[in-house]
């Protein structure tokens, strides 16, 4: 087993349950963690044997565009789009945060951790 991790993806999204948030939206960042076998691409050194982080980075943006009211919402489409569309992956860890969330108070950010194995 090995893992692939994608950190600090950082995106301008509008999700939140304020009105205000879905209109002048935020800054985010997501990490994501994949695990999988990765003995064959570490021999072959072959990009179609391992998890192309690429596809995690083109995952992420593209969910983080479709406006939410929850983060656990945009972390759980991401790990169903990675879990389909990438067959290798055996379990996936996203993390969604929120920079400067309008909470109230000098917060830096809120995180949402969700995972997933395949069934």
């Amino acid at each position: 087993m090995g893992k692939v991790k994608v950190s600090n993806i950082r995106v301008y999204a509008h999700h939140g349950c304020l009105s205000e948030e879905s209109i002048v939206g935020s800054e985010y960042t997501v990490d994501v963690n994949v695990e999988t076998d990765l003995s064959k691409a570490s021999i072959t050194d072959d990009l179609s044997d391992t998890v192309d982080y690429v596809q995690i980075h083109l995952i992420v943006k593209e969910e983080m565009q479709i406006a939410s009211k929850l983060l656990e919402h945009v972390a759980k489409r991401i790990i169903d789009r990675i879990i389909t569309e990438i067959q290798m992956v055996d379990t996936v860890e996203v993390y969604v945060s929120k920079i400067n969330p309008p909470i109230g108070g000098d917060v830096e950010k809120v995180t949402v951790v969700l995972s997933s194995k395949r069934n």
